[in-house]
């Protein structure tokens, strides 16, 4: 299996969220667009295409053949549909400002639909800028979605998204160099650990996990408790504690022993397992986050009926099986968990008891979906965090 790029982007800044406050406080009209003014003339019915942009290395593909996606070569052969699939998403941040001009000014953008990180997801659906999907055409994503990422706080009911892919962010850390086991986020703290723990910059990607360690309900966390969390941090970091803050290179530092611990993302857990059976991923006592990146259709779309039959056909279970085979991060779909153990390969059918692709009851429990950050809240927070990450 190639190693995999972490699917959740840092945050770098403010970025173009920044912009929209910064003129909406300058008496510019405000960005939001009502649901009667999202839809364009659909050319679903007469032109069989559609534009489908997504990160990279996030589809399965042909062990032979790197450009196939199988997945989608069988959409296309089940409905005539052709997907023109662009792999342009390297940042979410830098995807916002390439569409929000757009998107701002009531024009189209060329994407029929696009993968970003839920918290990103969240800025589409409150500026009013991701279309409401027809559910009533997409009966794999009605039957099959997982009931824990049914309704987040920033799209009750799933009506304007739905995941790609999921994921824990948890501790990464290197059991046989630390000699002994980590079950806490407190325990990244420990002396022992001074100088070989890594946390990551963005703060959506951060946050939720500090705070769990505190024992914070994070799907409705306060400002207090956000500052609260910051303040250990900025604690660690003037102690030196804290080796340094990570984006996507996180994993080379573990695997080269650089650092013993790390905040870390289950799907790249996998990976790093394969190469080093001393690394472990683990949920902590107090919880860990469960997120997702998901698929919207932008704004004045003009194949969304064919977006919505792509986005159904991800949610046959024989197919998200295929999918969760390729990319090992938690399938949205939990029967696809079955079509995986009825697998003849044993490699295959091994990946069904992986509770980082399948989480079983037992850590269900300790995972939550954190309540996103509004956008009154986020210039605060993030010049908050952004201070003591030094970004």
């Amino acid at each position: 299996m190639p190693e995999l790029p972490s699917r959740r982007a840092a945050l770098r800044g403010l970025g173009a969220a920044g912009l929209l406050a910064a003129l909406a406080g300058c008496g510019v009209p405000a960005a939001y667009v009502p649901e009667d003014r999202r839809r364009a003339p659909d050319l679903s019915d007469r032109d069989r295409a559609l534009a489908f942009s997504n990160w990279p290395l996030y589809i399965d593909t042909d062990d032979e053949d790197e450009e196939s996606r199988p997945t989608l070569e069988a959409f296309t052969r089940k409905t005539g549909i052709q997907v023109r699939y662009t792999e342009e998403i390297n940042d979410n941040d830098e995807f916002f400002g390439k569409v929000s001009p757009a998107l701002m000014n009531h024009q189209a953008t060329g994407h029929d639909l696009v993968v970003v990180s839920d918290w990103m997801a969240a800025r589409f659906v409150h500026l009013g800028w991701a279309q409401k999907m027809d559910r009533s055409a997409q009966s794999n994503v009605a039957r099959h979605l997982d009931p824990q990422l049914r309704s987040p706080a920033f799209d009750e009911g799933r009506l304007h998204t739905v995941p790609w892919q999921s994921g824990i962010t948890g501790i990464a850390y290197n059991r046989r160099a630390l000699g002994r086991e980590i079950k806490s986020v407190k325990d990244l703290w420990h002396p022992d650990l001074a100088g070989k723990v890594t946390l990551f910059s963005g703060l959506d990607e951060s946050f939720s996990l500090l705070m769990q360690g505190n024992g914070t309900d994070v799907t409705r966390w306060t400002a207090s408790d956000f500052h609260r969390m910051c303040d250990q941090v900025e604690d660690m970091v003037r102690r030196k504690h804290i080796r340094r803050f990570t984006g996507n290179d996180y994993t080379s530092d573990l695997g080269k022993g650089d650092v013993l611990a790390c905040q870390a993302y289950s799907g790249d857990a996998i990976q790093l397992r394969a190469d080093n059976p001393d690394i472990e991923f683990v949920v902590p006592e107090e919880g860990g986050e469960l997120w997702a990146e998901s698929l919207l259709v932008p704004n004045l779309a003009r194949h969304k009926a064919n977006a919505e039959a792509l986005v159904d056909h991800y949610y046959d279970p024989v197919v998200a099986a295929e999918l969760a085979a390729a990319v090992n991060y938690v399938c949205p779909v939990p029967a696809a968990r079955e079509v995986l153990a009825a697998s003849p390969d044993r490699e295959t059918a091994r990946l069904a008891e992986n509770p980082l692709i399948f989480p079983d009851d037992a850590m269900r429990r300790r995972l939550a979906v954190a309540r996103d950050i509004s956008s009154a809240e986020r210039p605060a927070l993030a010049k908050r965090w952004n201070a003591i990450v030094g970004l």
